[in-house]
């Protein structure tokens, strides 16, 4: 990843990232890492969110450099609380039908400047297709770039494919009780023990119009016209199924994890140091942490989207009480359904003293503090990452998406994890937080995170490391051509 001198004719990637934290970070990291290799680099956030950073981090951290610019596009959804989270399906439905004009404008406006090399590739999120028709207009590569490991990539495939054969939507609601769920996926050569539920949630509907359903058929359709596809994973993690997906795409690059290939910059700029979030981060959690014993903390966050039920707020609560163990507990303002939720009586006062709640932090820095020994996470992928590079263990409890088939890749194949149930009660919690960070179960997976921790460090070391490898592959074969 040598750095290219600076010259007017720079290669000039667009990048589109779904306007959701779990996304923007990813891409901020590639951009960096397309900007070191000597790239100018176009940064596309949605009007909504770009007023979100700026309230977050200030007007600095979205300032123009000479060779690394921010843009907007509107997401076509009406004014909303500038701290809340949108709604995906109705991102999803908005930007899908309100911003391809804008995109295609603003493909128009950046070859028609005189400051800016003309656009020579466009990398788009992978729920952001609407962006290859502009593309494909200006006959640019066009990389979709998939925020999610080969499980949940997989996941995705199959949603396409239960439509494809008539199993979804479903008949009628009784596919929640009868058993159809624990269906196994048996037309996948190599794929072992993944059942419905493992798929897609978007699967789970009786309603034949459903929007996320088809929004998912759509966008895996989309990818037979990309030039390539980028996977946020490693090849040692998920050999076997990028082995079975790659003869079914266009070139899939494996390309993660992201941060240890942005630390190997070694010339600290205004672009290698900035940082993204959608809420203003509390640092107070590390001198707290710092006041705890190793491996003794349990550290819960439900990522940037997830929404909890006022009862399992409760219930997790309660757990976390009777574990008896320390924790940090992420309770984003938006985080519980109806706003309504309320922590149990006396709940801060019995656990002030091994307890700490916060709003927002700096994840990658909370799992790599040595006081951490486990992550109860919804099993977002990104959080997956960040949790497997820190080598910490999880406590998984799946919401949607593609979380239901990391959290089965997390405690099933690579062995790292316990899942709590999803109608879970205090108990549960209680058990398996103490199990994590005390049991025998506990102490064999983290030496197992610890092995997965060093197999990502090897993926990412330069020069021979799969994932800087194929970093380099991708721009020189399909960027630069």
């Amino acid at each position: 990843m040598a750095s290219s001198p600076d010259t007017s004719k720079k290669p000039h990637a667009v990048l589109v990232p779904f306007p959701s934290q779990g996304h923007l970070n990813p891409f901020l990291k590639l951009a960096k890492l397309l900007h070191h290799t000597g790239f100018h680099i176009t940064y596309v956030n949605t009007v909504f969110n770009h007023t979100r950073l700026l309230n977050s981090k200030g007007s600095i951290v979205l300032e123009d450099l000479p060779d690394f610019c921010f843009e907007t596009i509107p997401d076509g959804l009406p004014p909303s609380d500038s701290d809340a989270t949108q709604s995906v399906p109705a991102l999803c439905e908005s930007t899908r039908k309100h911003s391809l004009v804008p995109f295609r404008e603003l493909l128009a406006k950046l070859n028609n400047s005189s400051v800016v090399p003309p656009v020579t590739c466009v990398i788009a999120d992978g729920v952001m297709a609407f962006t290859l028709e502009a593309a494909l207009e200006i006959n640019v590569p066009y990389v979709m770039f998939w925020t999610f490991g080969a499980c949940g990539f997989l996941s995705l495939k199959l949603c396409a494919d239960l439509t494809d054969r008539g199993i979804t939507p479903f008949k009628d609601s009784s596919y929640l009780t009868d058993g159809s769920l624990e269906a196994v996926v048996d037309w996948v050569p190599g794929l072992e023990n993944f059942r419905f539920k493992h798929v897609a949630s978007s699967i789970q509907t009786t309603n034949p119009n459903d929007f996320m359903l088809l929004f998912v058929k759509g966008e895996i359709e989309a990818i037979s016209k990309a030039s390539a596809i980028i996977l946020y994973t490693f090849d040692a993690l998920e050999r076997d199924l990028l082995d079975t997906l790659s003869p079914l795409f266009p070139p899939i690059y494996a390309i993660g994890p992201l941060q240890p290939l942005v630390d190997q910059i070694s010339a600290k700029t205004a672009v290698s140091c900035m940082d993204f979030s959608l809420w203003k981060a509390d640092d107070e959690c590390m001198e707290w942490l710092n006041s705890k014993e190793q491996n003794s903390v349990i550290y819960v966050n439900f990522g940037s989207i997830a929404v909890l039920t006022p009862s399992q707020i409760q219930e997790l609560a309660l757990g976390l009480a009777e574990s008896k163990k320390n924790f940090l507990w992420i309770l984003r303002p938006d985080l519980i359904k109806g706003n309504s939720g309320i922590l149990p009586p006396d709940f801060t006062a019995e656990t002030k003293d091994r307890g700490l709640i916060l709003s927002w932090c700096r994840q990658e820095k909370v799992l790599n503090h040595p006081s951490v020994g486990g992550f109860l996470t919804h099993c977002g992928w990104n959080s997956v990452v960040e949790g497997i590079t820190a080598g910490v263990p999880f406590l998984c409890l799946p919401q949607a998406t593609d979380q239901p088939a990391n959290s089965r890749s997390i405690c099933s194949e690579w062995g790292i994890g316990l899942e709590i149930s999803k109608n879970f009660k205090k108990e549960e919690v209680g058990v398996a937080v103490r199990e994590l960070l005390d049991g025998e179960n506990g102490r064999e997976m983290k030496k197992r995170a610890m092995e997965w921790k060093k197999q990502a460090a090897e993926a990412t070391a330069s020069p021979y490391g799969s994932s800087f490898v194929n970093l380099e592959r991708l721009v020189k074969e399909v960027l630069l051509k």
